[in-house]
């Protein structure tokens, strides 16, 4: 992922892979999930590590186990998130790097 996007001197693959991110962040859900992630750091069900277990997201969403874990492979392939396996739950939490990447391009557009 890109730290920095100008618009004047941003490749076709930088601007591909922040067309990426914001396909990512098109969807009501994934921005649900996202949201509850910012808000909610450390997992409260299952532990006191940082992360929200996967459990948390299918009642945040109200969605499938399979239909949140795939809204979050999209968000983890646009480097939102970060996950990791912990037994045999997933726990997941927010990628600053991904943002940075957003914070980067949105002053950019007037944003």
């Amino acid at each position: 992922m890109i730290s920095a996007i100008h618009s004047e001197s941003a490749t076709e693959s930088q601007l591909e892979a922040l067309a990426w991110v914001f396909k990512a962040l098109s969807d009501p859900a994934r921005l649900k999930i996202l949201a509850h992630l910012a808000q909610h750091p450390i997992d409260l069900c299952c532990g006191t590590e940082p992360g929200v277990c996967a459990c948390d997201l299918e009642v945040v969403t109200g969605l499938s186990q399979p239909t949140v874990s795939h809204h979050m492979k999209i968000l983890s392939s646009a480097q939102l998130i970060q996950a990791e396996k912990r037994g045999r739950w997933m726990y997941y939490r927010i990628d600053p790097q991904g943002l940075s990447l957003i914070k980067a391009f949105l002053p950019t557009i007037g944003g």
